[in-house]
C-alpha cells in the first residue's frame, strides 16, 4: 500500500488518522508542524501528504508551496475546518497550489479512505 505523511497539529486527529490508515494497510508517518513535515518528506518522500491547512508557525499553505517547489509530483489532500465555508480563501489558495482534493473537518473514515484511494490512483 501507500506511505502517507499526515501533517496536523491536533494529536487526537493524528491518532484517529493513524488507526484508519494503518487498518487500511497504509504506512503512516506523522508530523505536528510544517517544518517537521518538510524534513520527513525530504528524508523519505511519501506517496501522499494529508495536510492541515491551518497550522501554527509555518502554515499548511506555505509548507505545500515549499514541497511543491522541490517535489512537483507530490500528491496532497488538504484538510481544514475552514473548508466548510464556501467563501474560504484557504481552499481557493490550496486548489491553486495543486492540491488534488480538500476535505472539511469533521469527516468520516469512509470519506477519508475514499479520497485517499482516488488521489493515489490519479
Amino acid at each position: 500500500m501507500a506511505r502517507i505523511l499526515v501533517i496536523d497539529d491536533n494529536a487526537q486527529l493524528r491518532q484517529i488518522l493513524k488507526l484508519t490508515l494503518t487498518n487500511a494497510g497504509h504506512d503512516f508517518v506523522e508530523a505536528d508542524a510544517g517544518e517537521l513535515g518538510l524534513q520527513l518528506y525530504r528524508e523519505f518522500p511519501a506517496d501522499l501528504v494529508i495536510m492541515d491547512i491551518i497550522l501554527p508557525k509555518k502554515g499548511g499553505l506555505e509548507t505545500i508551496q515549499e514541497l511543491r517547489k522541490d517535489f512537483p509530483e507530490a500528491k496532497f489532500i488538504g484538510i481544514s475546518g475552514g473548508f466548510q465555508k464556501k467563501t474560504d480563501h484557504n481552499q481557493t489558495l490550496a486548489e491553486l497550489l495543486g492540491i488534488q482534493r480538500t476535505l472539511s473537518k469533521p469527516f468520516t473514515s469512509e470519506d477519508l479512505l475514499k479520497m485517499v484511494s482516488e488521489v493515489l490512483t490519479v
